[in-house]
């Protein structure tokens, strides 16, 4: 198991990360739900040249095999979201994969080395996930040029064979 929220949980390593960075106004946020989930949720916009917000751990250390899987168990609102993870800290580049949240909770399984390179919203011409580490885990939403509100709740991320 890398994470299992609960109504225990420190999620003091968990930071949002919006389009702030960059100019815009998107905001996000993340605490624990009543039921001990992780909740993030707020509004992405496309005002001032703004479209993102992400939820992120910098402080994770596990060590992987690309044939392995992560498996997250979610439940969103409808949208679109990026499950995104680094294998070192000082990696520009990120490795993802998109998942479609449907209301209900739903278990995701992710195979690592199907995870493609990204870099600012732009794919990157280097080879899937191949590394045997990760330090970093990250959830975003991007608009599509629409502003909305968003709601995910995570209740796990674990490693499987």
């Amino acid at each position: 198991m890398i994470f299992d929220f609960s109504k225990d949980s420190d999620i003091s390593n968990w930071r949002i990360e919006d389009d702030r960075v960059m100019g815009g106004i998107s905001q996000g946020k993340f605490e624990l739900s009543d039921q001990g989930h992780g909740h993030f949720y707020g509004n992405v916009t496309v005002e001032s040249n703004g479209g993102f917000s992400s939820v992120q751990n910098n402080s994770v250390d596990v060590e992987v095999d690309p044939s392995q899987s992560l498996q997250i168990k979610v439940k969103g609102d409808g949208n679109t979201y990026q499950f995104r993870v680094q294998p070192s800290n000082s990696a520009r580049e990120s490795y993802i994969k998109e998942f479609k949240t449907n209301g209900e909770w739903q278990t995701i399984k992710v195979k690592l080395s199907d995870m493609e390179p990204t870099y600012r919203g732009r794919d990157l011409d280097m080879p899937n996930f191949n590394f045997d580490q990760i330090k970093h885990l990250r959830f975003m939403i991007g608009t599509k040029k629409v502003d909305q509100k968003f709601e995910l709740f995570i209740d796990s991320i674990e490693l499987v064979d």
